[in-house]
């Protein structure tokens, strides 16, 4: 009986995977519409999320013959999409990243990917959707390898009660953090609101970082006019630092602004966030005006930044 049961699940699991490999594409000559194979997606996604990558690791984590991984790589640096730098603490290893053309490469298809996972949930009711993701993180959970680094964080829309949670956020972390008194979280409310009662679905976002279910992180778009768009109420929470979540966070942003037809993108911060400043000066921006003032309880010198699209 015993042996009948456990060959009547594995039928059940070759059947729900031939079901899922044809759901998701995998059958196809080119993932996503594209002339890039599933696993070629697969590494241009994980070398677009990793600091300082390398070959041994990709090729461990993603189960790859070290071979296979090697000619799809030499073909990432042909068409110039990777850079390989040689580590300065190890001369043997080559640290892996995507080239600007890499990630303009990689940008659509992340796009295309998100579109469709959205386009085969949106179909089920809040609840259903709820219930497939959870059978998805049951199977991860009791299927994986508990070894394996944190799951990375995935970057979607605000459901209930998270623009609550980035308004709670912005002002514990930042009092914390850098002692901003009462003023700065009404602020943060004051931006929220704003967005919420005169949200532009077209050219404006917000997304919320999330990671084994928990709100990580959040990141603004908003109009501030037909060729202007403002990035706002960046946050990436402590647990969730080092990741590359932040850099996520903004290379969004820039994404979709340039699909929205904006021209520049704006930000107003303030020097002594040094963390945030290094992201966007990573990603383009430039400071173009400084102004001294007294804000949420202390002197600051407040930036605004600007990147030309």
């Amino acid at each position: 009986m015993a042996l009948r049961a456990l060959e009547q699940r594995v039928e059940a699991a070759r059947r729900f995977n031939r079901f899922y490999t044809r759901k998701i594409g995998v059958l196809h000559e080119g993932a996503y519409r594209s002339p890039f194979s599933l696993t070629e997606v697969r590494v241009l996604y994980e070398l677009a999320h990793r600091n300082n990558a390398t070959a041994t690791a990709l090729g461990r984590d993603l189960g790859l013959d070290a071979g296979y991984l090697s000619r799809i790589l030499r073909g990432f640096e042909r068409r110039g999409l990777v850079l390989k730098t040689r580590s300065v603490a190890d001369g043997r290893q080559s640290h892996l990243s995507l080239t600007a053309q890499g990630r303009r490469v990689f940008a659509p298809l992340n796009a295309r990917s998100h579109d469709e996972v959205a386009a085969m949930l949106g179909g089920l009711s809040p609840d259903a959707q709820a219930r497939v993701v959870d059978a998805m993180q049951t199977i991860e959970r009791l299927l994986g390898d508990h070894t394996e680094p944190p799951a990375p964080c995935v970057l979607r829309p605000p459901q209930p009660g998270d623009l609550g949670w980035v308004v709670h956020r912005h002002g514990a972390v930042y009092a914390r953090e850098y002692g901003y008194d009462e003023q700065f979280e009404a602020l943060v409310a004051e931006i929220v609101a704003h967005f919420v009662q005169r949200y532009n679905a077209k050219r404006e976002r917000c997304w919320i970082a999330e990671r084994d279910g928990e709100a990580v992180g959040s990141v603004f778009l908003v109009e501030r006019s037909q060729t202007v768009a403002q990035l706002r109420l960046l946050l990436v929470e402590p647990k969730a630092r080092g990741s590359g979540l932040g850099t996520r966070l903004v290379d969004e942003c820039v994404r979709f602004a340039r699909q929205a037809g904006y021209r520049k993108v704006t930000l107003w911060t303030q020097s002594e966030l040094s963390a945030a400043r290094r992201l966007y000066k990573a990603a383009g921006f430039r400071v173009t005006r400084k102004e001294k003032n007294h804000s949420f309880g202390k002197d600051l010198v407040s930036e605004t930044w600007e990147l030309d699209l």
